[in-house]
């Protein structure tokens, strides 16, 4: 049986989400074994002495270190590219993810965001509600973020990023870069 240990990541610089599992090659058979949503906010407790490039380092910072940590045991990444943004702050994270992305020495495959929504719900234009619905009926064991409320336990909006990341895995071995790679790997 030849398996690949995959991530898949869904990046922004406040919420980054990654999944991480195996990959059967002989089956196409996924199992989903970790969740993590790294979270960054701006340092608004010391606005007036730190500036805000030196915030947006330390965070971009933050999300390489849990990143590389995350993918240290992994074989190849899916990850969903940011898109562009109209406004000069959002062009900005836009731009700290892509230079952490870029630090990868893994494997990677790009999907996009309607790729990831259509493998998941099957409209490319899916609320953030449908994503997580799909996700936790797909893996209902997984860590995903809960809350209980009047003795109901629901899931909350953060999965949103990790229903993200996984549906990324689920894209990406639906690409032909992936059929190429998985060639590839037959072959040896």
């Amino acid at each position: 049986m030849a398996v690949l240990i995959v991530a898949g990541l869904d990046p922004s610089l406040s919420n980054w989400g990654q999944a991480k599992g195996v990959l059967d090659l002989d089956t196409g058979t996924f199992r989903l074994n970790e969740l993590d949503l790294q979270e960054t906010s701006p340092d608004n407790k010391n606005r007036k002495s730190v500036r805000k490039n030196s915030d947006d380092l330390n965070r971009a910072k933050l999300l390489y270190t849990t990143m590389s940590r995350f993918l240290i045991d992994v074989d190849m990444v899916f990850v969903e590219i940011p898109v562009g943004s109209q406004s000069a702050r959002s062009m900005a994270s836009y731009g700290i993810c892509i230079g952490v992305l870029a630090s990868i020495g893994k494997p990677v495959i790009q999907v996009t965001p309607a790729e990831v929504k259509l493998v998941a719900t099957g409209n490319k234009n899916a609320s953030k509600a449908a994503m997580i619905d799909w996700a936790v009926k797909k893996y209902p064991d997984a860590n995903w973020f809960t809350k209980v409320r009047n003795g109901v336990t629901t899931h909350t909006a953060k999965n949103e990023h990790l229903a993200d990341a996984t549906a990324c895995i689920h894209a990406g071995v639906k690409t032909d870069e992936f059929s190429q790679a998985r060639a590839i790997l037959n072959s040896k």
